[in-house]
C-alpha cells in the first residue's frame, strides 16, 4: 500500500513538473515574441494582418534558434556529466567549443569562409575532429577511455586549440571583427537556411541522447557495475559521444560558444526530479530551452538601445544560479 502511494506520488510530482515546464516555455516564448526595443502589441500574435506582424515573424525566427540552441546544449551538458560521472563536465570538456571555434577561425583566415552557412559546416567538422582526437588521446593506456582520462585529454586539446584560436584572432583583424558576434554567443541575424541546414544534426543528436537513458544510467553506477549489467561500455561512450557531438557541435556553430546552459541546467533538473536520466535528459532540454530564450529576451531591453548578446546574458543570469547550487550541496547524485 505504501508503495503504491509512493508511485502515485512520484506520478503526480511528474505531473506538476511537466506542467510546469510546458508553462514556462509558453511564458517564455510569448515574452520573446512581444519584448524587444520595439514594443509589439500582444494582439499582433493572433492577428495576421496586424501592423506588427512583420516584428512578430522576425522574432519567431530568433525564438525558434533560441529554443533549439538551448535544448541542445542543456543536453549535451547532461549527457557529457553523465558520460563523464564529472559533476563539473559541459560539452566544452571533451573539446566540442573549442573545436567548433578553431574550424570556423581557420576557415575564415584561410578559407575566406564569410557566411553563417559555413560557419556551420567548419564549425561542425572542427568539433568532431575535437571530439576524436580527444578519445584517441584518452584511449592509451591499459584502461582505455576512462572519464578521468577524458576530461584531461579534452583540458589539453581545448588549450593548445584555444591558443591557436587566439592568436589567430590577435593577428588578423578582418577575422576578429568577422567573428566577434559570433564567439560572444548570439541568436540574432541567423538566415533561415542555417536554421534548416542545422535542424537534422540537432534532431538526430537529440534522438541518439535520449536513445542512451539506459546506457547513462548504467554509466552512473560506475564502470564496473555497468559490465557487469551487460553494457559494453567502449560502444556506449562512442554512442553518447557522437550525440554530444552532434547537439553541441551545431548549436556552436550556429549561436557560438553560449556558456553555462549546459553546466547548471542539468543541476537545475535533478534538483528537482532527481537523477533518473529517463527525467533528467527531457527537463534538461525543456529548461535549456526557456533559459536561452529568456537571456536572450531580457538582453534585448537590460541596456537600451543596444543588445547584450545572449551568451553574456546566459553568464550573468548562469553564474549566481552556479554559486547557489554550490552552496545548497546539490552537485552529488550523478
Amino acid at each position: 500500500m505504501e508503495r503504491v502511494s509512493a508511485d502515485a506520488g512520484a506520478s503526480r510530482n511528474l505531473g506538476v513538473g511537466v506542467l510546469v515546464l510546458l508553462l514556462a516555455l509558453v511564458t517564455v516564448c510569448i515574452g520573446s515574441l512581444l519584448i524587444g526595443s520595439t514594443s509589439v502589441s500582444p494582439a499582433a500574435l493572433l492577428d495576421p494582418d496586424h501592423a506588427d506582424r512583420a516584428v512578430i515573424i522576425k522574432r519567431w525566427d530568433r525564438t525558434l534558434l533560441g529554443l533549439l540552441v538551448g535544448a541542445a546544449f542543456a543536453l549535451a551538458g547532461a549527457c557529457m556529466q553523465g558520460l563523464t560521472r564529472n559533476p563539473l563536465a559541459d560539452p566544452g570538456l571533451l573539446g566540442v567549443n573549442a573545436g567548433a571555434s578553431f574550424g570556423i577561425v581557420t576557415a575564415i583566415a584561410w578559407l575566406g569562409a564569410s557566411s553563417a552557412l559555413s560557419y556551420l559546416w567548419f564549425g561542425l567538422l572542427g568539433a568532431a575532429v575535437a571530439t576524436v582526437v580527444v578519445h584517441l588521446v584518452a584511449s592509451f593506456g591499459r584502461l582505455g577511455a576512462t572519464p578521468a582520462k577524458l576530461a584531461v585529454a579534452g583540458a589539453a586539446l581545448s588549450a593548445g586549440v584555444g591558443s591557436w584560436t587566439t592568436a589567430v584572432l590577435l593577428t588578423d583583424q578582418g577575422t576578429f571583427d568577422q567573428i566577434r558576434r559570433w564567439q560572444v554567443g548570439s541568436v540574432a541575424g541567423r538566415p533561415d537556411e542555417v536554421l534548416m541546414t542545422c535542424l537534422p544534426f540537432l534532431a538526430v543528436g537529440g534522438l541518439i541522447a535520449l536513445a542512451s537513458i539506459r546506457i547513462l544510467n548504467a554509466l552512473a553506477l560506475g564502470e564496473d557495475l555497468a559490465r557487469g549489467l551487460g553494457r559494453r561500455t567502449a560502444r556506449d561512450r562512442l554512442l553518447v559521444g557522437a550525440a554530444i557531438v552532434l547537439l553541441a557541435g551545431a548549436g556552436t556553430a550556429v549561436a557560438g560558444p553560449i556558456a553555462f546552459i549546459g553546466l547548471i541546467v542539468p543541476h537545475l533538473v535533478r534538483a528537482l526530479v532527481g537523477p533518473d536520466y529517463s527525467r533528467v535528459l527531457p527537463f534538461s532540454l525543456g529548461y535549456g530551452a526557456v533559459l536561452v530564450v529568456a537571456s536572450d529576451t531580457v538582453g534585448r531591453v537590460v541596456l537600451p538601445p543596444g543588445e547584450v548578446p545572449v551568451g553574456v546574458m546566459a553568464t550573468v543570469i548562469g553564474v549566481p544560479v552556479f554559486l547557489w547550487l554550490v552552496a545548497r550541496r546539490r552537485m552529488g547524485g550523478l
